[in-house]
Order: structure tokens, then sequence, then C-alpha cells
């Protein structure tokens, strides 16, 4: 039986995160699954970045902000899983207050820049589908270099707040975080001090990043569907959306998680603890996961390329 400090103090130097509370029993069961979304993230997401990275065929805007989302899905799986399985397998729940933050820092900042990532795919699908032959002079490597920093600086900027508005409260009760990982507010709510403005400026972000990219997303896509059903063919239309199809399975996959999660969080009171924090993991978990095989078996040129890398090396 675990035993954790619940005595007053002010600056705590660690927090024990619980892992999910009511299924404590069940944590090694758990690490299973999520152990292997952790080994099949790292290693797809690994070969697609090195693919594209080898294979000049690839050197194109899609495959350039594809290898940026790989990086950032692996780093988003990496700042969570390796501390969470820890605490499933050795019951090692202790982590450094500053290790806390940056963990903290990690998750939210490139969950931002994938959304970020994502409207920049986005951007390119509807350049390459109603201005194609503009594609190559609109999208040179120059404007993808700097679309991606865009992505990175947005996420890291709108996200520094955080780990300084946490460290400037008291914590007087107790340094048990009710999660797997320290996410934002179930460190905040441990605070013994008014946390609106916390809770206000999360809340602002979440809604200015989501709100943001999803009206970009959907307005590029309006826009793409206006020219793809103008094409006279049945079959060019059908083959023009076929480019378009991992990008929106990738979309659903990070923010269909994303919303049940952050609905869940803020306005449901009567699910269980436990249901929170699977959707949270799942969030964090289940894009990194599918992003490389939707594009892996959806997008031809990588498909070929994985075979051939894999055929040479057998042969």
């Amino acid at each position: 039986m675990l035993h954790f400090n619940s005595t007053p103090f002010a600056n705590p130097s660690t927090f024990f995160l619980m892992g999910i509370p009511g299924l404590e029993d069940l944590h090694i069961w758990i690490s299973i699954p999520f152990c292997s979304m952790y080994i099949v993230a790292l290693i797809g997401n690994t070969v697609i970045i090195f693919i594209i990275k080898t294979e000049t065929v690839l050197h194109e805007p899609m495959f350039y902000f594809l290898s940026m989302l790989a990086t950032t899905d692996l780093i988003l799986s990496t700042s969570t899983l390796p501390k969470m399985l820890s605490i499933f397998w050795f019951n090692y729940h202790e982590i450094n207050f500053h290790a806390c933050l940056t963990q903290m820092f990690f998750i939210h900042a490139f969950s931002g820049v994938e959304s970020g990532l994502l409207v920049a795919m986005a951007l390119d699908r509807y350049v390459a589908i109603c201005n194609p032959l503009r594609h190559s002079s609109i999208l040179t490597n120059v404007v993808v270099a700097q679309v991606g920093t865009a992505a990175l600086l947005r996420g890291l900027v709108l996200m520094t707040p955080h780990p300084f508005l946490v460290r400037r409260w008291p914590y007087c009760q107790t340094n048990v975080v009710p999660h797997t990982y320290c996410e934002h507010m179930a460190v905040v709510k441990l605070a013994c001090a008014d946390i609106s403005i916390n809770s206000l400026y999360s809340l602002a972000v979440i809604v200015l990043i989501v709100g943001t990219d999803v009206t970009c997303i959907c307005l590029s896509y309006v826009y793409i569907f206006r020219t793809v059903f103008s094409l006279p063919s049945k079959d060019a239309r059908l083959k023009t959306l076929s480019t378009c199809g991992s990008h929106v399975c990738v979309i659903l996959t990070f923010y269909i998680p994303a919303l049940f999660s952050f609905l869940t969080h803020r306005f449901s009171r009567h699910i269980p603890r436990h249901t929170h924090i699977l959707l949270a993991n799942m969030y964090l978990l289940v894009p990194p996961m599918l992003n490389p095989i939707i594009y892996g078996v959806r997008t031809k040129q990588i498909r070929e390329c994985i075979i051939q890398l894999f055929t040479t090396k057998i042969s």
C-alpha cells in the first residue's frame, strides 16, 4: 500500500502521480496496451522521418509537414509514456516539481504545435488541389520552413505562461496528483489559492488554438470540395479526394479524443475520474500511434518507399 504525503507545505520539491485512481490493481494490465501503442508510435514515426529524409522523391511540402508531425508525435508520446510506465511497472510515483512543470509544458505546447501542423497540411492540400500549377511556387522550402516554425513558436509561446503560473501558487494540502502525468488542471487544483486565472487562461488558449485551427481547416476543405465537385469526371473527383483521405483521418484521430477529453474534464461532473484520465491518455497516445499507420497505408509514395526499404534489407 502506498502512503503519500498529505502534510502542509508551501513549496513542494516533489509531486506524487497516482496513476489511474480506482484502477490501481489493473495498472499492470493497462500498461500492456499503453506500452504497445508507445512502441508502435516510436517505430512508426521514426520510420516515417527516416523515409522522408532519405528518399528524394518525398521531398515535397506535404511530406515535410508529415515529418514535422511525426517528430511532434514522438515528443508528445515520449514526454508521458516512460514516466507512466514507471508508475505502472515499478510503483515509482514520485516526480520532481520542476520535472513536473517541464512535462506539463511539453505536453501542452506540442499539442498546440500538432494542431498547427494539421492546419499547415490542410493549407498544402488546398494549394495542391485549388492551385496545382502554382503549388511549387507558393509552397517553397522556405515557406514550408516558415510555416513549421510559426506552428512551433505559437505552441511554445502560448503555453509558456502555464508552468510559471503553476509555480507561483502555494501547495499547502497535498502533493498527490490524481493523474498519470502532470496535466495542467490536475496540478493547479492542488494549490491553496484562487486559480481562476489559470483556468481562464487555459480555456482561452484552448479556444483560441482549436477554434482558429478547426476554422482554418474547415474553410480549406470547403474550397477543396468546391473545386473537386466542379471536376467533370467522377474518376478525377475520387482520385483528387483520395489525396485528402490520410489528412482527414489524422485530423479526426487528433481532434476527436482531444474534444472528448476536454468536454469530460470541463463540463461533466458525473463521469468517473478514471474515465477522465483514460480519455486524457488516449488523446496523447492514439494520434502518435495511428498517424504513421494512416499515412503508411493510405499514401502510395510512402508505402512504396517502405516496401522498397524492407525488401532491400531482406535481400
